[in-house]
């Protein structure tokens, strides 16, 4: 196997397209001073992406336990296989620790979360000022280190396809 199944495809481009769009929606509502309705809207929304992330990422790591990948070409040197591997062990780490951590934090500050305004989610712990501000410090940490993880990701996928010419990137792509 050369490339990645269609459903890995859609999964991959898809949790992009939402990750991007939440570290957008967080950087732009914790910009907003106050409490106005625009800056409660996108927490709401933030809160809804983050969710949606955290339900394809249980969807994805199920397939990709049953799916493998396909394997990386000779060519490639094995301390770059390794980087790669841990790259993506990584971010699977944080699309669960960075929604999990935020839907905590938003528990301790006293805000539970209703999935698109119809859904309530469990309420799994009380309001606690203490607890709140440790959620907040790992979910800025999480997030923190995952927008430089996918950065890092980008830039060697770039790598791969323009300067190494190795067919690499193009695994993962759904047309060619």
């Amino acid at each position: 196997m050369t490339r990645y199944t269609k459903t890995t495809m859609l999964l991959h481009w898809l949790m992009a397209l939402l990750i991007i769009a939440t570290f957008a929606l967080g950087a732009t509502m914790t910009e907003i001073q106050g409490i106005t309705p625009t800056k409660l809207k996108y927490y709401n929304w933030h809160k809804w992406l983050g969710v949606t992330v955290l339900a394809l990422a249980c969807v994805r790591l199920l397939w990709r336990i049953s799916h493998s990948a396909p394997a990386y070409p000779d060519s490639m040197p094995k301390w770059m296989q390794m980087a790669a591997h841990g790259v993506h062990h990584l971010l699977y780490f944080l699309f669960f620790a960075v929604p999990l951590s935020g839907y905590f934090y938003s528990l301790a500050a006293g805000f539970p979360v209703v999935y698109l305004g119809i859904i309530p989610l469990p309420v799994l712990i009380e309001p606690n000022p203490e607890l709140k501000v440790i959620l907040q410090t790992v979910h800025n940490i999480c997030t923190k280190v995952m927008f430089f993880v996918v950065l890092a990701h980008i830039g060697a996928a770039f790598k791969h396809h323009f300067i190494d010419k190795d067919g690499i990137f193009k695994r993962i792509l759904p047309i060619g």
